[in-house]
């Protein structure tokens, strides 16, 4: 139900180009002060909220589809997924993409039209909705791959980055923010994810936001010994689909879903 906090969603907006020209990068930065535009349409003090938010209950992929390699063609269908980790957030969404529905959408300087708004499962092959209480029993299982589908880093501390995906990076960030917008009965204990890593495949990828950011892109399969550790990161890994990990998750970094 939209107004449940405790509902999560995957919607895609899907954009027409208005122009021909060449958008560059995955304009994570423009994505994300869109967003906040539409929420400041219906509530300009729910938008102030957000964007100060510690932790944010949303996440935003970067912009996808298939692009021309010399020309974006007005006409050219590109698309990119917002989640909410709060049910209660839907609707303000949706209320301000449609005050805009007639206006151009501007992603720096390059002019796009809204052409659709995919909420319902099956709509598109990334737009989903769950609840904290149907993704608290996920089935265990000891070896989880994830398939870490754009740019993905994670703050140490103040002054150190670290692009590749180690098990205690990943889970302690997914473990955060489940624990901040999960119900208070559904919270997990802080968990020791010294883990081994059985294979991976990764590069590091350097997108453009207000600088160039590094993360790694590819897949990365952990192994749980410990019965505890396999039941909670099998929770978290079906949760990642919808809050991203790691740095930017509100700016495309850090999208990761299961690999099956």
């Amino acid at each position: 139900m939209p107004n449940d906090p405790y509902s999560l969603y995957s919607i895609v907006i899907e954009l027409g180009a208005a122009e021909k020209g060449f958008p560059t990068g995955i304009l994570g930065r423009s994505l994300h002060s869109q967003v906040l535009q539409w929420f400041k349409q219906d509530n300009p003090f729910l938008a102030t909220e957000l964007h100060q938010s510690q932790i944010s209950p949303f996440s935003i992929s970067p912009l996808m589809g298939k692009r021309h390699a010399k020309l974006t063609k007005a006409g050219d269908r590109l698309f990119f997924r917002i989640c909410l980790l709060r049910g209660d957030l839907l609707q303000p969404l949706l209320n301000g993409i449609e005050q805009t529905v007639n206006q151009s959408v501007c992603l720096d300087k390059f002019r796009f039209r809204l052409c659709q708004t995919h909420i319902l499962p099956g709509s598109h092959p990334l737009a989903g909705a769950s609840h904290y209480s149907l993704i608290s029993q996920t089935p265990v299982s000891s070896k989880i791959t994830l398939d870490f589908k754009s740019s993905t880093s994670f703050k140490v501390d103040r002054k150190i980055i670290q692009v590749f995906p180690l098990g205690e990076h990943v889970f302690n960030s997914l473990l955060r923010r489940w624990n901040n917008f999960a119900p208070e009965d559904l919270h997990f204990s802080q968990v020791d994810w010294s883990i081994p890593i059985a294979a991976f495949d990764v590069k590091t990828i350097p997108i453009h936001l207000k600088k160039v950011e590094i993360g790694a892109q590819g897949w990365v399969t952990y192994i749980f010994p410990n019965t505890e550790q396999a039941k909670i990161a099998s929770v978290l890994s079906e949760f990642a689909f919808f809050s991203g990990v790691g740095r930017k998750t509100t700016m495309g970094m850090g999208q990761v879903q299961v690999r099956s």
